[in-house]
């Protein structure tokens, strides 16, 4: 299958205006990715044709939301490779999911003493859940090291590992830094102790293809916003005795089977985990979004992602003055830096001048900020309608940026 990024430029509208007078460069994409057609009219026409709540009612409307809905469920599926669509659950984000293991898995199944290992590039959250569980259960939440150069130390978390430790929840790729971590690895010495895996893919889904049963995870979470969806909507992958073995995280409508003051039967997975009116345009707005990543060659968009960050690496080290940080070996979608005599702010503001779009700031990972003595980085960010062009007009504009300094 051929790779034709201009083509899939204009399936993303947003990217043909101007900002400040000038052609929208859009790298924060780390941030939410923008969406495509398929999205946008997939949500007009749920709207305009098909809006109804799911699965109760008893006509036309409700029977086509609710299919498109479960449609939804299914795409996920398939996407993850995930054994069943029942262990996909929604959530409103990567937060809520982590959250939701945190509160049903973490509050049922962890005692005092046991110990939880996240990473010390963690984003806050997939560290502040666990701090909470951690506050009421008397757990031992502890920190894998990252190495000087973003890379995760590997040899730590082997000493970090024996029979205390109970859960490890790490990120897939660093939203601060780019860092691809060695996921498989970490879940197959953590099983090897008895401990349970939450992979965050939230950076992950954009980038690469992921195999929920490959990994052999026992949670993997991601957000539809950064993976040309709406926001406002997540997605929790379970395997399935847990997911049977966890109490529902809210209670509600839709989560019960038989409600009675005598007591509550709750409903089989996946609706024990989603209590209200879910988000029915999100999930069907993910779908399309999804099928339309999907029908590309996926292995091909990779390997354009990746020769333009090394691409924009080269340049970005080219300019006197500019530090890159985090240059892991096995990177994805992110390049952090700082320019000398300048706060990241700053350097946002004038790029955002040029009409340039990029990320500042410490990224919700301030643990790997301060373990780097940094404030925050600026942070240019890949998705796969990002070009050369777009690297050129950054490093444009950096060079722009030092006149002022």
């Amino acid at each position: 299958m051929s790779l034709d990024i201009q083509a899939i430029r204009a399936q993303f509208p947003i990217l043909e205006q101007q900002v400040h007078g000038k052609p929208l460069v859009y790298l924060d994409n780390a941030a939410t990715t923008q969406k495509p057609l398929a999205v946008i009219n997939a949500l007009d026409e749920y709207y305009r044709l098909d809006n109804s709540n799911v699965h109760r009612g008893a006509h036309t409307l409700a029977d086509r939301a609710t299919q498109k809905f479960e449609h939804g469920r299914q795409v996920v599926q398939r996407f993850l490779n995930a054994p069943a669509p029942e262990l996909v659950l929604w959530s409103r984000g990567t937060t809520e999911s982590i959250n939701m293991v945190a509160q049903s898995y973490g509050r049922t199944f962890l005692q005092k003493g046991d110990v939880i290992l996240v990473s010390a590039m963690e984003h806050h959250a997939n560290i502040v859940p666990w701090q909470m569980l951690c506050e009421e259960k008397g757990c031992i939440l502890k920190p894998i090291p990252v190495k000087p150069n973003g890379e995760l130390d590997m040899a730590a978390f082997d000493a970090l590992l024996d029979g205390s430790v109970k859960f490890v929840s790490v990120v897939h790729v660093s939203n601060a830094l780019g860092t691809v971590n060695p996921v498989a690895e970490i879940i197959q010495k953590a099983h090897a102790v008895g401990a349970k895996v939450l992979v965050d893919g939230a950076q992950a889904v954009a980038h690469f293809p992921v195999d929920v049963q490959a990994l052999d995870c026992d949670f993997y979470v991601f957000s539809a916003h950064k993976v040309f969806g709406p926001t406002g909507l997540g997605v929790l992958y379970g395997k399935r005795e847990l997911l049977n073995a966890m109490p529902p995280y809210q209670g509600g409508g839709e989560m019960i089977a038989k409600v009675s003051f005598a007591g509550t039967t709750y409903n089989e997975l996946p609706y024990k985990f989603e209590a209200g009116t879910p988000h029915i345009a999100g999930v069907i707005g993910l779908a399309a979004g999804l099928e339309y990543f999907m029908s590309l060659d996926r292995i091909a968009l990779a390997q354009h992602e990746d020769e333009l960050l090394q691409y924009a690496m080269q340049k970005a080290r080219a300019i006197e003055g500019i530090t890159l940080i985090g240059e892991a070996p096995k990177k994805a979608g992110v390049m952090s830096f700082l320019m000398a005599g300048a706060h990241p702010s700053d350097v946002g503001m004038l790029l955002d001048q040029q009409g340039i779009a990029v990320r500042t700031g410490h990224h919700c990972a301030m643990p790997i900020m301060d373990q780097l003595c940094i404030p925050g980085t600026v942070r240019a960010s890949f998705s796969i309608y990002s070009t050369k062009a777009d690297v050129d007009a950054l490093i444009a504009g950096l060079e722009k940026v030092k006149m002022f300094l």
